[in-house]
């Protein structure tokens, strides 16, 4: 059942740093939008060492947590179970804290992911590229699980990205093969491609998208457009960006801490652009 506006119920998300954080901006939006009036979601730099400490100290008042780095992985051993999905790529960045005491961990980041696609008419892919093989990498591995039918191409520096690309493939049952980073812009063929890359990370691949592009999925969210997005809507093609991976996983979140499952996407976006300017 949907919490009821009376409930004094607090959330929050954890990591170091987070002031950067857009969390609090979404989610306090969606319990403007829908009269959650006593709901609060905050914000605390908690680190690894911090962070046993700090679910301890959790009173009954609290409903769920957002967790970014580096307490993705640090987390899991302090709750009393996480979600397959979760499980699946080792990762948790949302907490459900029971009025028991109980926290139940899962990972929102790849419905998030495959929801913003959707979103976008992607539902399905015949094939798929990845650039990077970061924590990232392997959350979009997982997505591209449930909507890729054929081969995945995941662009990677080093032998030992190779090899740990391969093997999510195979945790993940994702036909991967892997590919050197200076090869990057072959993945532009690709009817999907996904930037994993931190910002400036594909700047110099810029000068060779070609003129007839895909969708290109890139996380990066701030500044946007990154020159390759830019790049690649001048191409005619589809983009997404990091907001539309950030809103949607928050939707999932929301729904998970309060039970309340009207729509605050437009709420949660709006308060995201807005706090971008």
């Amino acid at each position: 059942m949907p919490a009821r506006a009376t409930d004094a119920r607090r959330a929050a998300v954890l990591g170091s740093p987070i002031a950067h954080s857009l969390s609090p901006q979404l989610h306090n939006a969606a319990y403007a939008a829908l009269g959650l009036h006593d709901w609060t979601y905050d914000r605390f730099d908690i680190d690894e060492a911090a962070l046993e400490g700090f679910l301890a100290g959790l009173g009954p008042e609290w409903a769920g947590l957002s967790l970014t780095m580096p307490l993705k992985r640090a987390v899991i051993p302090l709750l009393d179970g996480i979600t397959d999905t979760a499980a699946s790529v080792e990762a948790v960045n949302t907490v459900v804290l029971h009025p028991d005491g109980r926290k139940y961990g899962d990972n929102t980041d790849i419905p998030g992911l495959v929801a913003a696609l959707h979103e976008r008419g992607v539902e399905k892919t015949d094939s798929a590229a990845i650039l990077g093989a970061g924590a990232t990498a392997s959350s979009a591995l997982a997505a591209l699980s449930r909507i890729c039918t054929g081969e995945v191409v995941a662009y990677v520096r080093s032998e030992q990205r190779a090899d740990e690309m391969r093997g999510w493939g195979e945790r993940l049952g994702v036909r991967v093969r892997t590919a050197d980073w200076a090869d990057a812009a072959r993945a532009f063929a690709a009817p999907l491609v996904i930037s994993t890359t931190p910002k400036g990370g594909t700047d110099h691949l810029v000068a060779e998208v070609p003129q007839q592009v895909g969708t290109l999925f890139d996380v990066v969210y701030d500044p946007w457009p990154t020159p390759l997005a830019a790049a690649w809507q001048q191409r005619g093609g589809h983009v997404l960006s990091g907001l539309d991976l950030l809103v949607h996983q928050a939707v999932f979140q929301f729904e998970q801490f309060t039970g309340d499952r009207r729509p605050v996407l437009a709420a949660m976006r709006e308060a995201a652009l807005r706090a971008l300017g």
